[in-house]
């Protein structure tokens, strides 16, 4: 067998596969949706990239006693890239520095010129100036990334905007998805087919009164982080019904399993919105307590009592 492929070399390993009969052509994806795949997948590797350097950044003035990140949130915001280039160009007073703030980062100008002091040296400066180099060609490099992608992925507009409707799902994760389980359906028989195939399905496997592990099979590493992603965006989120699940899944089997979970319930939603061709419709962050109206009365009279509180549940009547 042919050594392992890198993602760029996808297309031609795959169609060497179809060719010798090793891979059924029903599930290779079309050439507009490989291509669509290469892209997506460099401009994710490129952005893992930057988030690295923007932490390199930050550890090179934590060593050299600056804590600017902890006044400024974003360090690479317009205030911040100031500052920064001030003290690469030689700065070293922390009144001058903090006076480089803008907008509403002038307000912690007391609290930039106690976190600007430090032991900054010309070996600091030299690496900032390279990290700093390096991020802005990381930007230039995905912004050019991303204007592609817009130009391939235009026969696809339709189903980018139906992925959209799904909470978590921005828009890059919506070209994200296309890019890895196509726009085309047909394929997966059923909604619980594409989770097999993309190994967000986790198995019961029990036999006998004995429970074997039920681990997924392994999928795609692409799509899992996209799902993991937009699964973790809606455990920040307070009016969806994923929010609400991720919440309710965390407290009784963990967050790395939660977004296991929700990245699951987002797939499946996919699958129905690309197959049916409408937007996601929410069942909203009370779903849960709808569905099962006594077992949440049940939860929070045991609240009560742990409190100490005795309590008497009567039903309301109609006026």
């Amino acid at each position: 067998m042919p050594g392992k492929k890198t993602d760029i070399q996808d297309a031609e390993w795959i169609c060497q596969l179809v060719e010798h009969g090793l891979v059924r052509p029903s599930f290779i994806p079309p050439k507009p949706i490989r291509d669509l795949r290469n892209l997506t997948r460099y401009r994710k590797a490129q952005i893992e990239e930057r988030t690295r350097e923007v932490q390199r950044l930050d550890k090179v003035l934590q060593d050299a006693g600056v804590k600017l990140s902890s006044v400024a949130s974003d360090l690479q915001g317009k205030s911040a890239r100031s500052m920064l280039a001030a003290l690469v160009a030689g700065e070293r007073d922390p009144e001058v520095l903090a006076e480089l703030a803008r907008g509403t980062m002038r307000k912690k100008i007391p609290d930039l010129e106690r976190a600007l002091v430090g032991r900054f040296g010309a070996h600091h400066a030299l690496l900032v100036r390279t990290i700093l180099a390096k991020v802005d060609f990381l930007d230039a490099a995905i912004a050019e990334l991303s204007e592609e992608i817009e130009r391939v992925i235009a026969p696809f507009d339709r189903e980018v905007a139906l992925l959209d409707t799904i909470p978590g799902a921005n828009q890059r994760a919506a070209e994200s998805l296309v890019a890895e389980i196509g726009a085309d359906m047909g394929r997966f028989t059923t909604a619980a087919h594409l989770a097999s195939w993309a190994g967000m399905c986790p198995g019961n496997n029990e036999s006998a009164g004995k429970r074997r592990s039920g681990k997924t099979r392994k999928g795609s590493k692409w799509l899992g982080a996209i799902l993991t992603e937009s699964a973790a965006a809606n455990g920040r989120s307070h009016d969806t019904y994923l929010g609400a699940q991720h919440r309710r899944l965390t407290g009784r089997i963990g967050y790395a399993k939660a977004n296991k979970a929700v990245g699951h319930s987002i797939l499946v939603a996919a699958w129905h919105v690309l197959s049916n061709g409408v937007p996601y419709e929410d069942l909203g962050a009370d779903w849960f307590q709808k569905r099962r109206p006594e077992a949440h009365v049940r939860r929070l009279t045991r609240q009560i009592e742990a409190l100490g509180y005795r309590v008497a549940i009567e039903p309301l009547t109609a006026a």
